[in-house]
């Protein structure tokens, strides 16, 4: 479940040390006095030369696009926030996707506080689309909606964010599955399958139409992945069923579905960590190392935290010259644990599957530059 964006903050950079100069303590009276004042000066020399450290780009649940030799970052936030880079380390705040609000938000979600969860970014036919999902915390009253727009240059004359509405909705006491954390991905015939959910019975797969702004007709329903949900949970509940935030990643003839197993967003109590399972159709069955089927609770670890960063997930995965990219969220525990962008290189074993080098999460730092 994805809890409110909350405000990038971090340790502040510091400048270079002054060279100290030589100071002798005066006799007599004074001496006691400048023995302090060579302590003082020697606790400013010390704070002055701790490491200086630039504010990271804290999002929750983020996605990611090249265009031109521009890095576009996506995440849950007021009106969907957006960040660019040349580098996928120094980010500039582009401000907000949606100006106000989706004009359909209310209607599915009526909690809805202006929070845009959990964005897909994909590319058809000459445009980007960008998918949302409105919901209340914990609840599934939720939509899916997208936006389109022929460029993600904000600074383009063609730059124009068009809503093409709600894609799909969940409704309490009519669907045991949440419509949010969605994504999409082409199968080798061309369609558009998008995967979603969170809690409840799982995650599910329903075909799109031609646009991918619709789901296609007569509907084609799947269930990819879930975890155990007694039969005596209310169905209004999300249960103890701690599974979301599907992406499956196209890599060597086969469809890797990555999704997030644990708890998000409760600090010193996250148990959020990214487990991974694979088939040779979009439409599955998805199967771990194992060869258990995620439909029935398999998945293979692929990250999980540790005491620097208590924990991880919503991932996305990219290529990008030549490189294979798992970007996801980070609980830092020596910042209270705030959540921190991470890009991190996957490479993959002799068998074929992802593999992430857990030191990277200490070795990748994003920077916030204004």
């Amino acid at each position: 479940m994805h809890a409110a964006d909350r405000h990038d903050r971090g340790m502040p950079a510091v400048g270079c040390a002054p060279r100290a100069h030589r100071t002798h303590a005066p006799s007599g009276n004074h001496g006691a006095h400048g023995v302090r004042t060579l302590r003082a000066a020697a606790a400013l020399l010390l704070a002055l030369a701790a490491p200086a450290y630039a504010t990271q780009v804290s999002v929750h649940d983020p996605v990611m696009a090249k265009e031109g030799n521009t890095y576009y970052l996506y995440s849950t936030g007021p009106g969907i926030t957006f960040y660019s880079s040349t580098d996928m380390r120094t980010w500039k705040p582009e401000g907000r996707v949606f100006a106000g609000e989706p004009a359909w938000a209310r209607r599915a979600a009526p909690t809805f506080n202006d929070h845009v969860w959990a964005p897909d970014i994909q590319h058809r036919k000459g445009r980007y689309l960008l998918y949302y999902s409105v919901s209340g915390f914990g609840k599934n009253t939720s939509g899916i909606g997208v936006t389109s727009n022929a460029t993600l240059d904000p600074r383009s004359p063609d730059y124009r964010w068009q809503d093409q509405g709600m894609v799909l909705q969940s409704v309490p006491g009519r669907d045991l599955w949440n419509a949010i954390d969605s994504n999409v991905v082409e199968d080798e015939q061309g369609t558009g399958w998008m995967s979603f959910g969170s809690f409840w019975t799982g995650i599910k797969l329903v075909k799109l139409d031609d646009s991918w702004t619709r789901l296609a007709e007569p509907q084609e329903w799947h269930t990819i992945a879930r975890r155990e949900r007694p039969a005596f949970a209310p169905d209004e509940q999300a249960g103890p069923a701690e599974i979301e935030a599907p992406f499956v990643f196209k890599k060597n003839g086969w469809y890797y579905l990555f999704v997030s197993w644990g708890l998000c967003c409760k600090k010193a109590d996250s148990t959020y960590h990214v487990v991974v399972g694979r088939s040779k159709a979009a439409t599955g069955p998805y199967l771990d190392r194992a060869g258990r089927d995620m439909a029935a609770g398999g998945g293979s670890l692929v990250l999980q935290g540790d005491k620097a960063w208590r924990g991880l997930g919503h991932n996305s995965a990219y290529t990008f010259d030549g490189k294979d990219y798992m970007v996801l969220h980070a609980y830092e525990t020596a910042d209270k644990y705030l959540q921190k962008l991470k890009v991190l290189e996957m490479k993959w074993d002799r068998d074929g599957w992802p593999t992430i080098d857990p030191q990277d999460l200490d070795r990748y730092r994003s920077e916030l530059r204004e």
